[in-house]
């Protein structure tokens, strides 16, 4: 039998319900009028996801389930629809469930069995584990349901029942190279069960995470049938071959049926380089979380060094260039070259542009309190914090923080000065990451003939927080090029001290970052949320003790 299958590769919004169920009815809608039998979408779309200690609230779950009775009344009855939503067992403990919904009733739901516990996900602490498979019959064919994280683990038992397909529903938040193991996964599991697998992803950012999409169907074999492209919303339709009537099913919704008379070409979408996904996530990232937060614009402190242009490049990307403010703050110790890059950044991008001078600002506080050394250097980046802060409250942009992972991670950023912000782009990847980024955008510019935005001379100049004369940020770390790999052992690996010299990293170069990274944390805990993109963020990710004895170095 062949089935048409609707995959709907969405965004919805934590805890907006009424407008997460107009995008549901649309959706079945479009679905509806390609001729598909079933649509699928992604786990608890209904709510949104994660909607993390939300799931405890007994009035969120009411409302959940509130919603979920109103929008069965308004889904076109003659189609199947598979929808995530929050539901509570008889003990009123919160579930992640999907509803299969036909005739304007809830023909069956399904718990989502294995719950992860690592990484971003604590799902452990929000919701209790289904414990049985669910099979229903479409048109004869035998449909198994999974969510996400049941994939992951064996599905022996629901193999066992041999249905004729299998619907995977998913919240999977994007990082690196991630699309590849998603693929092998799902290749794994649909030769294991013997049976074609469908597996829908949605998009959109939620805080510090980003869900790229990337909906995959392959057939028994695991050859890939369709795949949808990634951080795009679209309505996936594809015609699957499933054997019918292969199973002992729990709900019987239609014995047999008509296949539609049109025959549906594959679609396989073309993957994006590592650069491109990484550049999609962060201009997601920040898209969301501004429009989703109700802001209208943002503020950004370009000092013509890389890291703010190429924040200012994301921002101009995800929200377009009228949108994003910059701001120039020179100091007596700023070059000229400074200004010079920041204003033709503006130039080149068309953003709003002002410059105001901190040097009247920075005096005053000077002659207020005695300060030296680098208490005094500090000064400058709080004076430039306080005054992004003030353009924010009096004007109502949101202030981009633009440091990145490695200054995160050491710790080369100043408290309530270039650290203040309500979002920070990059701070998910390395310095060596926002030179290729920077490169990767400017070619793609001139590639279509456009401008390219950031300013040469800013990707190729040294770096520096011009808090002194002649500061250059090797003056305080290594080379970024050797700070990087040993960050990415250290942060991302887990890897101790033994093991970095092992690896033939300087012995005392290793003690000496590893000191800086372990004293920074209580820095980070203070750091704006920003897009995560590595297997290992600060924040849900790594999470350390502020207050420690023990350390590698």
């Amino acid at each position: 039998m062949k089935l048409r299958v609707a995959l709907a590769q969405i965004n919805p919004t934590v805890g907006d319900l009424e407008g997460n169920a107009a995008l549901i009815s649309e959706y079945t809608d479009q679905a509806k009028k390609a001729a598909a039998d079933v649509i699928v979408f992604p786990e608890m779309v209904l709510t949104g996801y994660p909607v993390e200690d939300l799931a405890m609230r007994a009035s969120f779950r009411s409302a959940s389930k509130k919603a979920l009775a109103q929008l069965v009344t308004s889904l076109n009855p003659s189609i199947v629809s598979v929808v995530g939503y929050l539901d509570e067992s008889t003990t009123g403990a919160p579930q992640n469930n999907v509803a299969i919904i036909y005739g304007s009733k809830i023909a069956a739901t399904y718990t989502k069995r294995h719950l992860p516990n690592y990484g971003v996900f604590d799902e452990f602490r929000n919701f209790v584990p289904g414990d049985s498979t669910l099979v229903i019959r479409v048109k004869g064919v035998d449909i198994g349901i999974a969510i996400c994280e049941d994939i992951w683990h064996s599905l022996a038992d629901l193999a066992a029942r041999k249905p004729g397909l299998v619907l995977v529903p998913n919240g999977s938040p994007y990082e690196r190279n991630k699309d590849d193991v998603r693929l092998a996964l799902v290749q794994k599991r649909a030769k294991e069960i013997g049976a074609p697998l469908a597996y829908v992803n949605m998009t959109g950012g939620q805080d510090d995470l980003v869900f790229d999409g990337d909906t995959i169907v392959v057939d028994a074999r695991g050859v890939v049938i369709s795949r949808a492209a990634q951080f795009q919303d679209q309505l996936l339709v594809v015609d699957i071959d499933s054997a019918t009537q292969t199973s002992t099913p729990d709900v019987v919704i239609s014995e047999s049926g008509v296949e539609a008379s049109d025959s549906l070409p594959p679609a396989v979408a073309a993957r994006m380089s590592d650069n491109e996904e990484i550049w999609n996530a962060l201009v997601m990232g920040l898209r969301d979380y501004v429009a989703k937060n109700k802001f209208r614009s943002v503020v950004v402190g370009l000092s013509g060094g890389i890291d703010s242009a190429l924040v200012a490049a994301i921002a101009v990307d995800a929200l377009g260039a009228k949108c994003v403010n910059g701001v120039a703050m020179p100091s007596k110790y700023s070059s000229d070259h400074s200004v010079e890059d920041a204003t033709a950044f503006a130039a080149n991008t068309g953003i709003h542009f002002r410059n105001v001078e901190i040097e009247p600002m920075v005096q005053s506080f000077m002659q207020s309190i005695t300060l030296k050394a680098v208490a005094a250097e500090n000064i400058q980046a709080r004076v430039r914090g306080t005054t992004l802060m003030g353009i924010s409250n009096q004007e109502g942009h949101l202030v981009l923080a633009t440091g990145n992972k490695s200054e995160l991670a050491v710790g080369y950023s100043t408290l309530y000065g270039d650290a203040v912000g309500g979002f920070a782009p990059i701070k998910d990847i390395y310095k060596t990451d926002v030179w290729a980024l920077a490169t990767w955008r400017n070619a793609q510019a001139t590639a279509r003939g456009e401008v390219a935005p950031i300013p040469q001379r800013s990707i190729e100049k040294e770096p520096s927080a011009e808090l002194r004369p002649d500061q250059k940020d090797s003056d305080s770390l290594p080379e970024y090029e050797l700070l990087d790999q040993l960050l990415t052992r250290y942060v991302d690996g887990d890897q101790g001290s033994a093991a970095l010299i092992a690896a033939g990293f300087d012995s005392a170069l290793v003690m000496r970052v590893i000191a800086m990274v372990d004293k920074a944390e209580y820095k980070r805990r203070q750091y704006p949320p920003g897009t995560k993109v590595s297997v290992r963020a600060f924040g849900k990710d790594r999470r350390l003790p502020m207050t420690s004895r023990w350390s590698e170095a």
